[in-house]
């Protein structure tokens, strides 16, 4: 069976055509193969924490790469499409523009998933790309996304607690940053906000044996740790950062331009704006966590994937 999942956030969309089975409930994800997996910058996101709507540039940006991922979906003969996107696509006033036109490119709905089901794709996409060995409960898997944050605790008996958080790498960065790098007081004030909404967001963050990190934030701070000039999932993936390196390495982006970064980390430009506030999620939430950040570079998207096969084989 051949399965295409896409998921939309707030800064980019993303696709993974894989053929497969689940696996056994002991090693899900052992006989998925990777057909071709696709990412770009789209910042469907651009504007929206400010006016409530999507902009017509970024409605645009965000249907030139689904037409793009339909052609692909069509020449790959997929049995089965799943589209899921961020709750800024219900929230945006105009989100009837983005449905009827992800409806009409894909020949499926854009689904708007719950909390809950966001985060047990999250959690089963982020580990099951990793040996058994590097990961002990209890497991934190820290997902920051452009417009919001996924914070999923659980293990092997599955999650125990989970929580979504307003805060994300655009959403910080459209809301504080007005100066390139960033000032001190920009960044202090973007800190106090992400303190208090971790520290009330019902996650023990205290409580964890295994820090996961997924997603464009994560994989950036692990690519740009190693000086990767040309990124490589296969170094990306399993490399981890000491929370000390991640302290440093949050100072030393923050004190870079937008453009600096570009081009001494080969950062994509969309991604390069707005980076230092997606690593100041992550260095507060080290600041609570007791153990060092595990990169992968399976994540709700590989759930996704994993969810569609069980369902065509069931």
């Amino acid at each position: 069976m051949r399965v295409a999942g896409i998921d939309c956030g707030t800064n980019s969309i993303r696709l993974l055509i894989a053929d497969g089975a689940p696996g056994s409930k002991d090693d899900p994800g052992s006989n998925l193969s990777e057909v071709v997996r696709g990412l770009e910058i789209v910042r469907l996101g651009q504007g929206v924490d400010a006016t409530g709507a999507f902009h017509p540039d970024a409605l645009a940006r965000t249907f030139a790469a689904v037409d793009t991922y339909a052609a692909l979906i069509t020449d790959h003969q997929c049995d089965a499409v799943r589209f899921v996107a961020t709750s800024a696509a219900r929230d945006a006033t105009n989100s009837t523009d983005f449905f009827s036109g992800i409806q009409a490119r894909l020949g499926v709905p854009a689904e708007v998933i719950s909390g809950a089901e966001e985060a047990q794709l999250s959690f089963r996409g982020a580990i099951h790309g990793l040996p058994p060995d590097q990961v002990s409960d209890p497991v934190l898997v820290m997902d920051i996304g452009g417009g919001s944050t996924e914070l999923v605790l659980g293990g092997a008996d599955g999650i125990r607690q989970s929580a979504s958080i307003d805060i994300g790498s655009v959403r910080l960065t459209e809301r504080f940053a007005r100066h390139d790098p960033p000032t001190v007081d920009e960044l202090t004030a973007a800190g106090r906000l992400v303190d208090e909404l971790l520290d009330n967001c019902g996650v023990d963050l205290t409580d964890v044996a295994t820090w996961i990190g997924v997603a464009g934030t994560a994989t950036s701070l692990s690519a740009i740790n190693q000086g990767l000039q040309a990124y490589d999932r296969k170094l990306v993936h399993g490399s981890r950062l000491t929370r000390a390196r991640l302290a440093e390495l949050t100072s030393e982006i923050s004190g870079r331009t937008s453009s600096d970064r570009v081009e001494a980390y080969a950062l994509h430009p969309g991604r390069a704006d707005v980076i230092p506030f997606g690593a100041l999620i992550a260095d507060r939430v080290a600041d609570r966590v007791g153990a060092d950040l595990l990169i992968s570079e399976t994540d709700i998207l590989d759930g996704i994937v994993l969810g569609l096969l069980e369902t065509l084989e069931g």
